[in-house]
């Protein structure tokens, strides 16, 4: 009955976001609420939604000031040297601004951190998008496909977790990863190459997009709020922020508060033009740590009601018995749908221990389980339980439903090729 539950909560939803019935905020509230309430567990229901927003509140603080930090950088003119020599590189052509998009991703997503990753890459690449005509969904397409493989890396989450649920060191899991995981970049470059042909022809046709959203990151620039004196300053600034991050010093979310309160005292030192400042930005970094603390009731709701293990076990529980033999290609299947359905805690904490005690007694080695687990990442941040995934579509100006169609087919196509190449690899 829980799986059940689960299901449809998540049918309904996808259902609801993907028709444009409901925003993905009102939609990640009341869907859950009403089927808790259903299954009888209303008198919980406030316990549960505490429980989820705790979890997740740290990274919502964080994602508030980042966005405030890097729209305040925008502002000043930090980036404009970066996308004008990007600009000269790429020229006004679609197929080196979609692959160089690909390329800068990859190289952001060394540190491993979602959020910061999304904001650099859009910060630096949607002014060239606006400027040559080219959908934003197409940034954040690629943007994603080359954050899925990066973020396999050991320290940007789900191969830590892997490790920890398994006791295994990186070597074991991750270093054998590395090559699948250098296909899975060459395969988002082809994407993006593919995808700059098609825009660039359809330029050429139908001319340039020009449905931008006003509350992207971007927005619209106001020469007044330029700071070109002070460039150095902010780039020394957000230098030691990147740093700080990178070697955990402290929190990131106190990071981020810290480096705000600096800059905007720094750059705008009357009160008003701080003011404004917030102002502005105020719009797009409420509307992303709404659906931050939305997603945070969502998950409570499905971890406190258990429906999220039931979903997982079950799963797991229709795969024959006959079929014990090839577990770890159906790890690596099955990982697709349920690192979709279920947060990286409870698919890595939850069920791989399930699946690895069934492949001792198969004779599967658990770290080759382990890594056959981990191929589903490659589609996992597009789940509407990642709470960066909001962010990114945010940054953007583009509706998560209309992310989700464009750039599914794309991400289950990153996930076959590196399960086909960690096959014949002899990687799982």
């Amino acid at each position: 009955m829980l799986t059940i539950l689960g299901f449809l909560m998540i049918i309904i939803f996808m259902v609801l976001i993907m028709s444009k019935k409901m925003t993905p905020l009102t939609a990640l509230v009341l869907v859950p609420v009403i089927i808790a309430i259903a299954a009888g567990y209303g008198s919980e229901l406030g316990e549960m939604t505490k429980s989820g927003i705790k979890e997740i509140a740290m990274t919502g603080v964080m994602l508030i000031f980042a966005i405030l930090f890097f729209s305040l950088m925008i502002d000043t003119g930090l980036f404009e040297p970066l996308v004008n020599l990007i600009l000269k590189a790429v020229g006004d052509n679609p197929v080196k601004t979609t692959v160089g998009t690909a390329i800068l991703t990859t190289l952001v997503s060394l540190d491993g951190d979602g959020s910061s990753t999304y904001i650099i890459v859009v910060a630096a690449m949607l002014p060239l998008y606006k400027k040559q005509g080219m959908n934003p969904l197409i940034l954040t397409c690629i943007v994603m496909l080359a954050g899925g493989i990066m973020n396999i890396l050991p320290w940007g989450g789900p191969t830590a977790r892997v490790m920890s649920s398994l006791k295994m060191s990186h070597t074991e899991i991750f270093v054998p990863m590395i090559p699948i995981m250098f296909i899975g970049i060459l395969w988002v470059i082809f994407v993006a190459y593919i995808l700059g042909v098609k825009e660039k022809r359809k330029i050429a046709k139908h001319g340039k997009y020009t449905n931008y959203s006003t509350n992207d990151i971007v927005g619209e620039s106001n020469p007044k709020l330029l700071r070109p004196k002070l460039i150095w300053i902010n780039f020394a600034l957000t230098m030691t922020l990147l740093v700080i991050m990178i070697l955990d010093l402290i929190p990131l979310a106190i990071a981020f508060m810290l480096a705000f309160c600096i800059a905007a005292v720094i750059n705008y030192p009357q009160l008003k033009d701080q003011q404004k400042i917030v102002t502005k930005h105020a719009g797009n970094a409420l509307s992303v740590a709404g659906m931050i603390f939305a997603a945070g009731i969502f998950t409570g709701i499905l971890n406190g009601t258990g429906i999220m293990q039931a979903m997982g076990n079950s799963i797991i529980g229709i795969v024959p018995e006959s079929w014990g033999g090839i577990l770890n290609i159906i790890t690596a299947i099955f990982s697709v749908p349920l690192t979709f359905f279920l947060t990286n805690d409870a698919y890595y904490f939850g069920i791989l221990p399930v699946i690895t005690s069934t492949g001792a007694q198969l004779g599967i080695p658990a770290d080759v389980l382990g890594r056959a687990s981990l191929v589903g990442q490659a589609s996992h941040l597009l789940s509407p339980l990642v709470p960066s995934t909001y962010l990114l579509v945010s940054l953007a100006g583009v509706e998560f439903s209309d992310h989700l169609k464009y750039t599914i087919k794309w991400a289950i196509g990153s996930s076959i090729v590196m399960l086909v190449s960690a096959l014949i690899l002899g990687v799982i």
